[in-house]
């Protein structure tokens, strides 16, 4: 075993400071959730996006537009025809009655058959156009998640430390549908409410200017109670979103921590915390909703006195003979069509200020910084050997706080290496630097002599196996979370690793054996079983590089002693990492490398260490002994 120093002077590396595992540093990795109750910080910017973002729909998307234009106008056409037929009517009428003609059904019966056919085209084109509309929405929300989920991949590990599952998962569930409810309902609303509103004022100037200005008066009024109102909402909306994203994290966290919870008598706590969350949530939802919705009972009632007004003047109208009955009949039917699509832009107003709150929380999150790309000529090794160094290695969780300093180490081929030193002492990280989880601050790591920034990390990490302390199986056969270690692995391959690693007997006790499905909580099988199947999975790998981080630590005796055997079998000829606080599972290691606060304060083989009666032998006989370090 060779050993080198930064200092020269000092028999080990000159690490200094406390050393944090990834989990410790909570709050670092910014997370990218915005200040709760905070107004979208950039409207025009994320809408802006969000157009962009269906720049590949164009052509759909002007289709959608003139079917939508269309199927309104069609629609806009049928009250004058209505009209004329009701004029053709009365006079009719008033001619029976004077003696002087009669009704002329023939004319009326082609306007209504003209409005009917209308009405058919309007129905017709606004079918296609919401067929068309939602295809593209369901692409966008396609594309939305993804695009997050590729993202989630190329995030940096610290970002996740800092950040809340729940927080990610709101982002592609509630805001993606929320953004997706709004390309699907609003925007061909938005389009029909304009162009009702330029048809119908179109119209009405035809019939009457009189009338139209009198219309026209209720609009100022319409728009400063939709801008009151909007700027009153805003802020709820946006308050609703993060505070939904703020419950789903909670959930999910006391959700997948339930046992633990129960066992240190956490409900009250736990419910507390919902009924806390919630409650502002009740709030602000209730505020942003009620806010909305008092829209249309004001803009009916200003839509009202705008009918009282134009019916008085219709009145008069028809009496001096300027305008017929039927113009009356149809301009009201105009006024309640022009009244209507202000009163649905009110409202897709108040949408498009959640839906931004949405689609800034989604493309905030896109626009997180990502890991470092992987080298433009990466290195490509026929074979890899296993050496590995540790070359003058600084590193801190967060630029401010420099955990690691001046850390040199090499381990040769085939060396069982083993990482030994109180909780907190630094042992994970140095294996997360590694495996380039975290890229160091300064300094190099290199495998067979190539740094590991000069590899993509695909073919980095597929050196390595890991089995960690925290056990990972997915939902579905056990068959099929072994193979997860290596991909393609036919069934006879997984079943020998899985006799290799002492899998095979408890499995076949199973009900389905191989087959039996792992349920969510993967609560059907015991955490030793669980603990043995990732060492089947890691067998399966047959790496260069092995990383057992305290891959016995929850496994009984009995089981530990057949798993040391296994493991000595698959360690022949490769590098392997043991981290582990029961030392006496690493007797026979090649090299210990005693960590201390980010310091490595003794190396050596066990008994050597032993004889020096320091550090490490605290540690040792603490074991036995129940002393405490």
């Amino acid at each position: 075993m060779t050993t080198q120093s930064s200092n020269s002077s000092s028999p080990v590396p000159a690490g200094r400071g406390p050393m944090g595992r990834g989990r410790g540093m909570m709050g670092h990795g910014g997370p990218m959730a915005m200040m709760r109750g905070e107004k979208p910080r950039d409207f025009k910017g994320t809408m802006t996006k969000l157009i962009g973002y269906l720049g590949s729909y164009k052509l759909g998307i002007l289709v959608v537009m003139i079917f939508a234009v269309a199927s309104t106008v069609f629609t806009i056409a049928g009250p004058r025809l209505l009209g004329n037929a009701t004029t053709q009517l009365f006079a009719g009428v008033m001619a029976q009655i004077a003696g002087t003609g009669s009704i002329d059904f023939g004319f009326i019966a082609r306007m209504l058959l003209w409005t009917l056919g209308l009405y058919l085209l309007s129905s017709l084109f606004a079918y296609v156009q919401g067929w068309v509309m939602s295809g593209i929405s369901m692409n966008i929300t396609y594309r939305f998640r993804k695009d997050i989920s590729e993202k989630i991949n190329r995030m940096p590990l610290r970002y996740f430390d800092g950040t809340n599952h729940g927080e990610v998962l709101s982002r592609v569930t509630n805001d993606v549908d929320t953004v997706s409810q709004t390309l699907n309902q609003s925007l061909t609303q938005i389009i029909t409410s304009v162009t009702t509103v330029v048809g119908v004022l179109v119209m009405m100037f035809t019939i009457s200017w009189q009338m139209t200005m009198v219309a026209l008066v209720i609009v100022p009024i319409s728009f400063g109670v939709i801008g009151l109102v909007v700027n009153k909402s805003q802020k709820y909306f946006k308050q609703q979103q993060d505070y939904l994203g703020h419950l789903n994290g909670h959930v999910e966290e006391m959700y997948g921590g339930h046992v633990v919870m129960k066992a240190f008598n956490g409900e009250a706590e736990s419910v507390a915390e919902f009924d806390q969350i919630n409650t502002t949530l009740f709030g602000s939802a209730w505020r942003s909703q009620f806010l909305s919705g008092i829209m249309f009972p004001v803009m009916n009632f200003i839509g009202n006195l705008g009918y009282v007004a134009i019916c008085i003047l219709g009145g008069y109208l028809a009496i001096q003979k300027v305008i017929s009955i039927g113009d009356i009949q149809a301009f009201i039917q105009y006024v309640r069509s022009f009244t209507q699509p202000i009163t649905q832009i009110a409202n897709i107003s108040n949408i498009f200020q959640q839906t931004a709150a949405s689609a800034e929380r989604v493309f905030e999150f896109l626009a997180e910084p990502e890991e470092a790309a992987d080298a433009a000529t990466p290195v490509k090794l026929d074979k890899i050997q296993g050496r590995v160094d540790f070359k003058d290695v600084h590193f801190g969780y967060s630029p401010d706080k420099i955990i690691i300093n001046d850390f040199s180490f090499y381990a040769e081929p085939g060396q069982k290496i083993a990482i030994v030193g109180p909780t907190g002492a630094g042992k994970t990280t140095m294996v997360k630097l590694l495996m380039r989880f975290y890229d160091v601050n300064s300094g190099a790591i290199l495998v067979d002599g190539h740094d590991v920034k000069d590899f993509t990390r695909a073919d980095l990490r597929s050196m390595f196996a890991m089995v960690l302390q925290d056990t990972w199986l997915y939902n579905g056969t056990i068959l099929e979370n072994i193979r997860y270690g290596r991909e393609g692995a036919c069934d006879e391959e997984v079943i020998a690793a899985a006799k290799t690693a002492h899998v095979d007997h408890f499995v076949r006790t199973l009900p389905d054996g191989y087959n039996l499905v792992l349920n969510e909580e993967t609560s059907n099988i015991s955490q030793g079983q669980m603990q043995l199947l990732t060492i089947a999975r890691a067998v399966l790998a047959d790496p260069r590089i092995l990383i057992l981080d305290e891959a016995t630590s929850s496994v009984d005796t009995h089981t530990e002693v057949l798993i040391q055997k296994a493991m000595e079998t698959l360690m022949q000829g490769r590098t392997s990492f043991i981290i582990a606080h029961r030392l006496s599972t690493i007797r026979d290691a090649d090299w210990i490398l005693v960590m201390n606060n980010g310091d490595i304060v003794e190396q050596g083989k066990h008994q050597k260490l032993l004889d020096k009666k320091g550090f490490y032998a605290e540690l040792y006989n603490s074991q036995f002994e129940g002393k405490e370090i």
